[in-house]
C-alpha cells in the first residue's frame, strides 16, 4: 500500500511541475528578460489561464492529501504491537 501511495505521489508531483511550467509568469521574470511574447501566449484563451491555475491548486491539494494519508498510513502499521514479547529471566 505504501508503495501505491509513493507512485500516487510521484505522478501528481510530475504532474504538478508540468502545470507549474506552463503557467503565465504573473510578473516579468525570465520571459520579459529574453524579450519572449510567445511564451505569455502558450494557451492562447484566457479561460484556459483559470483552468490551469484551478489545476494547479486542484494538484497542490491533492499532493497534500495523499501526503497525509501516507504518513497516517504508515505511523499506524509501525504501531502494531507485537503478540510474543520474549521476556528476559532474571538470573
Amino acid at each position: 500500500m505504501t508503495t501505491f501511495l509513493s507512485i500516487l505521489i510521484a505522478l501528481d508531483s510530475l504532474m504538478l511541475i508540468l502545470v507549474i511550467l506552463i503557467q503565465k509568469p504573473k510578473g516579468g521574470g525570465i520571459d520579459s528578460t529574453f524579450g519572449g511574447l510567445g511564451a505569455n501566449q502558450m494557451l492562447g484563451a484566457a479561460k484556459s489561464v483559470d483552468f490551469v491555475e484551478r489545476l494547479t491548486w486542484i494538484l497542490a491539494a491533492i499532493l497534500i492529501i495523499l501526503s497525509i494519508i501516507t504518513a497516517i498510513y504508515v505511523g499506524s502499521v509501525g504501531l502494531e504491537a507485537p503478540t510474543d514479547i520474549p521476556l528476559k529471566s532474571a538470573g
